[in-house]
């Protein structure tokens, strides 16, 4: 999810990471969620996304554990 541009959706295919997919899960980030970038911070970290209908801010470290695949 780290590699998405702002504006550009994908779909949530699974997690890198044991502990933090359970927090992510809790916050709606489940497999077959779809997500969408919707701002990143001038420096880029953290990032906003669109998902289960609000908006989530998530560091970069965070968002390199979830696997996407984007849509054209």
């Amino acid at each position: 999810m780290d590699t998405m541009k702002v504006g550009q959706s994908a779909t949530i295919i699974s997690f890198t990471d044991e502990v933090m997919s359970l927090k992510l899960l809790e916050m709606g980030c489940v497999p077959g969620e779809v997500v969408t970038l919707e701002r990143k911070a001038p420096l880029g970290d953290p990032i906003a996304i669109s998902v289960a209908g609000y908006l989530l801010s998530l560091r970069i470290d965070e968002a390199c554990t979830v696997i996407v695949s984007i849509h054209d």
